[in-house]
């Protein structure tokens, strides 16, 4: 029997550890986000704190180092689902192992389509074609500010993607969310696009520039996850980042979104120092409360997108390298934060790698997995696990949960 009540679950967005058997079919051979990094990086670069849960134990420095110590436990998955995106990526995560992958427009979103489209938001569109999301609003952002018509867009990922100019007397961003919310309804059955994601712009010294207001529609997870088993048992899911716009908020009970990696895990060690929970007020209001049941479950899920957002798909290694640095540096704070039966998880949710130079899109790899709490065995290898699936089983098993459909449960090997 497990003490633990809380799970921290941490995912570095796009940090694969190596190509997948099956890597060729989806144009990644030869991928590997992480070693490829170190290889770009001088002598000097170590990501030490990493390295002492195990890091260096999945993926060898290219010039030899290694930790005097090992603190944590480690081990790679496999994405099981056949698809490499975020949505597929974090439901297997939390249980769900999709048998097909969500649809892809490589040339653009269908005629009809688009047309039913405009026709329910009483507006023409622009674009519709495979872009890259900074690109694009150079290329279009003028048309749009013109005519206030959308510029519809996809990429290599299964999303539909709207730009438009958070100014009112433009476009606005009432406007954005509602065109996206119409987005989302239409695109389900032979069409439902894994997510519908909202891109506001504006405009500084005559460049487009994206604001923070992103946000993702995602399709409601068809399964059962841990999350709904957490909450439906009376326990507490933190969502810290951009969790919630990928389960379509189905399981979580506090949302906390974010505008990068660094206000993700100052916000995740706040939490694990103090969890809280939403009390609903009058007149539609709510506000956070601690979570003052020292029994009640609780899972502290965090995504930090700036890897995957910022410098993977730009394809910035050295950016990528520092914001590991940076992570690495701030894992000491995360870990001393932790009570003495909290569990760590840091894994991933697919790769992108920033070497890659076929293609900008994610890459099709292992992600690490890396446990550690002060009271869990040290220095385990928990192997290859075959399905990213096995974290929500094992929280399940921590929890004492019944049992998830999909993975297999590590708890055995980490508990004393």
């Amino acid at each position: 029997m497990s003490d633990t009540n809380k799970i921290i679950l941490i995912v570095l967005d796009s940090l694969g550890v190596g190509e997948l058997p099956d890597a060729q079919k989806y144009k990644d051979k030869g991928s590997n986000t992480l070693k490829h990094i170190f290889e770009s990086m001088d002598e000097y670069f170590t990501l030490d704190n990493l390295g002492k849960l195990g890091l260096y134990n999945i993926v060898e420095s290219p010039y030899g180092y290694k930790p005097e110590e090992i603190i944590g436990n480690y081990g790679k998955m496999a994405t099981l689902s056949p698809a490499k995106d975020t949505t597929a990526g974090h439901w297997e995560l939390a249980g769900i192992v999709l048998d097909k992958p969500f649809p892809t427009y490589p040339n653009g979103f269908p005629k009809d389509l688009i047309e039913e489209f405009e026709k329910r938001i009483g507006t023409k569109t622009l674009g519709n074609c495979v872009a890259s999301g900074t690109e694009i609003i150079q290329r279009l952002g003028d048309e749009h500010c013109k005519t206030g018509f959308p510029i519809v867009y996809t990429s290599a990922d299964s999303v539909f993607q709207i730009a438009c100019h958070e100014d009112p007397q433009i476009f606005g961003f009432k406007k954005l969310e509602d065109i996206c919310q119409t987005a989302r309804e239409l695109l389900q059955g032979e069409h439902a696009v894994g997510r519908v994601i909202a891109r506001p712009f504006i405009k500084i010294n005559n460049e487009y520039i994206r604001t923070p207001r992103r946000f993702d529609l995602s399709l409601l997870p068809p399964e059962t996850t841990v999350l709904d088993k957490i909450k439906n048992t009376g326990g507490n899911v933190i969502a810290i980042g951009k969790i919630s716009d990928i389960f379509a908020k189905k399981g979580i009970t506090l949302e906390k979104h974010t505008s990068g990696n660094v206000i993700g895990i100052t916000n995740t060690i706040e939490y694990i120092v103090e969890p809280k929970k939403i009390k609903e007020l009058p007149y539609g209001l709510f506000e956070e409360t601690p979570e003052t049941n020292p029994f009640k479950k609780n899972l502290i899920f965090t995504n930090l997108v700036d890897f995957d957002m910022l410098w993977g798909h730009r394809r910035d290694v050295n950016l990528y390298a520092q914001g590991l640095k940076f992570f690495d540096r701030q894992l000491p704070d995360i870990m001393n934060a932790m009570s003495e039966d909290d569990i760590l998880i840091i894994t991933a949710d697919h790769g992108c790698d920033p070497t890659y130079m076929q293609h900008t899109d994610h890459t099709r790899e292992y992600v690490p997995l890396l446990v550690y709490g002060k009271s869990l065995k040290q220095n385990i290898n928990l192997g290859t696990r075959k399905t990213l699936a096995d974290v929500a089983q094992t929280i399940a098993d921590i929890f004492e949960l019944t049992p998830m459909k999909n993975g297999k449960s590590f708890k055995d090997e980490i508990l004393l």
